[in-house]
């Protein structure tokens, strides 16, 4: 030991010349594990930073830090004039928000759940959708409604409706609809930006789930396009396109089917308007078939609205077999547990309907 000493010593600045040239190895960072829950806050606390013209408002969203704990510490942050709880009206705040990004402020409008923005349709389709339109472009209406869509667990007819297909169907709304937490920031401080009313449909069971978040969406500037689809999952045999919660149920299933032999390629639709169509059709063309899912009733649906825009494009002509649909049963959500159950799509019944459309 001391003849080294002795050895570095005597090599005097050479040995620390070299010393100064290593360097340590450097492995990728982790990703972090983030819920959904707090990728929506952080995107809100990001953007209520970022502009002044932004605030939130809805029931219970301040002082008792939202009904899903969504806006947790936002209150205390910001202040009663950036965060603030409203009377149970939702066809009154909605129009108090509707009216403050016609005066130029950027709000966004939680909605306990969408269940209940039924009493403030008017206000998010005549007074919101429309107003650009009619103002000959003179009006914007920046204004983000958001909470959880869709059928949660136990809650029966009144409180488990997928809005997606109801609010798509209206021009002058973009409609949004996440999956993983990297989707609901990015997706999230993006429609906060955009100067279209955007309707954020969110899933109340994600909210807890941690999902991994890279480096870059953790980031402040991390934002994701509206009206683009991703391939979350590459695959030659059939494609998978689904939106919201039903994205890990594919996901899934396509697990499953690739011990037999089946390769799925599963698409996160993440914005159902504007739908990115092109990105299905690239896909279709690869695979041949086509299999969509989703929680919303069959009718007018987003898979029907899919199965319609192949019929009438280029990706017709690709198809090896008629597409299949996977959604809820067309019935008001029942209240049972083993009901429910059955009234909502399952890995199991997406596993059957891709074997049918394979014929396998």
């Amino acid at each position: 030991m001391a003849a080294s000493l002795r050895c570095f010593l005597r090599s005097g600045k050479k040995a620390v010349s070299a010393l100064g040239q290593r360097e340590f190895h450097k492995s990728a960072p982790v990703a972090a594990q983030v819920t959904v829950r707090d990728a929506l806050n952080q995107a809100m606390d990001e953007e209520l930073e970022r502009d002044e013209r932004v605030f939130l408002m809805g029931e219970e969203v301040a002082q008792y830090d939202g009904a899903y704990k969504v806006s947790r510490g936002l209150w205390k942050k910001y202040g009663d004039k950036r965060i603030i709880d409203t009377p149970i009206s939702e066809m009154g705040f909605a129009g108090i928000a509707v009216g403050a990004a016609m005066a130029g402020l950027r709000p966004i409008c939680e909605f306990m759940t969408f269940n209940f923005s039924m009493q403030a349709i008017d206000q998010v389709i005549n007074s919101a959708a429309k107003t650009c339109y009619m103002s000959a472009g003179l009006q914007a209406v920046p204004i983000v409604f958001r909470g959880p869509n869709g059928a949660s667990a136990g809650v029966a007819a009144q409180h488990s409706q997928c809005f997606a297909a109801w609010y798509a169907h209206c021009p002058g709304l973009k409609v949004v609809s996440p999956w993983n937490s990297e989707d609901a920031k990015g997706l999230l401080k993006s429609a906060i930006r955009d100067d279209n009313p955007v309707v954020f449909l969110e899933n109340e069971l994600l909210y807890g789930v941690p999902f991994e978040m890279s480096e870059e969406a953790q980031s402040k500037d991390f934002t994701i396009p509206i009206g683009k689809a991703k391939v979350e999952r590459a695959g030659t045999h059939v494609t998978l396109v689904s939106h919201s919660r039903y994205v890990g149920y594919c996901l899934d299933a396509a697990a499953v089917l690739t011990k037999e032999g089946i390769e799925c390629e599963v698409i996160n639709l993440r914005t159902i308007r504007p739908m990115d169509v092109e990105s299905i059709e690239a896909s279709l063309m690869k695979t041949n078939h086509l299999v969509t899912v989703e929680g919303g009733w069959p009718q007018f649906g987003v898979g029907a609205e899919i199965c319609a825009r192949i019929m009438e494009g280029p990706a017709f002509n690709y198809l090896d077999s008629p597409v299949t649909r996977v959604t809820g049963v067309d019935i008001p959500m029942p209240y049972a547990k083993i009901l429910e159950d059955h009234s909502l799509p399952q890995i199991k019944d997406i596993i059957f309907s891709v074997k049918k459309t394979l014929n396998v």
